[in-house]
């Protein structure tokens, strides 16, 4: 997706393993710099690449298991991915302050909504009140579409708490770009704290505890904030849906600090953006907030509190690039690409990264 006037993406080649396979560390993945010029580093080199008093802005939310083995009436077997809980009514309005000590996960809702694939595809042809069984006699009925869109929303009926469920029962997310299936380790950050996800939020999966520990050492600082991400096939060509998320008063405050003192807000990834970006206002000051946020970054809602991101490359028609065009513009983004496809950059979880500046 790109607007008016700004030249195609360039499809990348895909990841579909993990850099430790191909002999790389977490950190020894690729990342193109795109400031005023281009430059070509590795993603251990972050430390070198920004300055004191830069923050970043991390998403701790942890992956689950969403993905779970399903039969339909006829017999068949599909997978049920798990995307969120059933938004509230409040979805647009976030609160005005960070819940403290409170889950973002409802893990006592029995509604989730869902996306059933067959074979690494979307499966078109369910209908409302079609029951689907799942492992260890629990099911999953479907009540409606989500939103008018090809989700559903879904009641569970599991016969246990649904975290311990997925523990037993629930495998990653896979989708056709990997090699195989990964264990669940794969898809997690090393700073996830609060499991929610039902993707990693993977432009974090670089760091590593060294990395951080490197990163203060030398003056810049990391913030937590959380968003709890939905199904990731939502990104191609279709705006995000309303998603949860969480940004405590003391990340607020550092941000602040960070633009009083003179330095950069960098987002790891677009979770953080859209998370921090719910709870910046008009004025342009980023104060606590919590609840369910559906915003969408665009021409009409443009950024307000950020001056960069850490991001993956992303399939040309994904939602998420009309939000990196708000961050260093629709040319900066093209010549990004144009450079990171000659040199051989690789896209999705387990690809390379970019720093994206404004």
């Amino acid at each position: 997706m790109t607007t008016a006037g700004a030249a195609p993406l360039i499809e990348l080649p895909e990841a579909g393993a993990p850099p430790e396979t191909r002999g790389l560390t977490r950190d020894g993945v690729r990342l193109l710099v795109a400031g005023d010029e281009l430059a070509h580093a590795r993603f251990r080199d972050l430390p070198s690449l920004l300055a004191p008093g830069d923050l970043l802005v991390v998403n701790t939310s942890r992956t689950l298991p969403a993905a779970l083995s399903a039969r339909r009436p006829a017999g068949d077997v599909v997978d049920l991915h798990l995307s969120t809980p059933v938004p509230t009514a409040a979805a647009d309005a976030p609160s005005p302050r960070a819940s403290r000590g409170r889950s973002l996960l409802d893990t006592d809702g029995d509604r989730w909504v869902v996306e059933i694939r067959r074979a690494g595809a979307r499966v078109r042809y369910a209908r409302a009140g079609e029951r689907l069984s799942l492992p260890d006699g629990a099911s999953a009925e479907l009540l409606a579409p989500h939103l008018g869109s090809r989700l559903w929303v879904a009641r569970l009926d599991l016969g246990e708490p649904l975290l311990g469920y997925l523990e037993r029962h629930g495998r990653a997310i896979r989708y056709a770009h990997t090699e195989r299936e990964w264990p669940l380790d794969a898809y997690q950050n090393v700073y996830a704290t609060e499991p929610g996800s039902a993707e990693m939020p993977s432009a974090g999966r670089p760091f590593t505890h060294e990395l951080i520990v490197r990163l203060m050492a030398s003056g810049v600082d990391v913030a937590p904030l959380l968003l709890h991400t939905g199904v990731s096939s939502l990104e191609r060509g279709e705006a995000p849906y309303p998603e949860r998320f969480g940004v405590p008063e003391w990340t607020a405050e550092r941000v602040g600090l960070a633009r009083r003192l003179g330095g950069r807000v960098i987002a790891v990834g677009t979770t953080v953006v859209r998370a921090l970006e719910s709870a910046t206002g008009e004025d342009g000051v980023t104060r606590a907030a919590s609840g369910w946020t559906g915003l969408v970054i665009g021409p009409e809602r443009p950024i307000r509190a950020l001056d960069g991101v850490i991001t993956g490359f992303h399939d040309a028609d994904s939602s998420h690039l009309m939000l990196l065009e708000q961050v260093g513009g629709p040319k900066r983004l093209a010549g990004a690409y144009r450079a990171a496809a000659e040199a051989g950059y690789l896209r999705h979880e387990f690809g390379d990264l970019l720093l994206l500046l404004r």
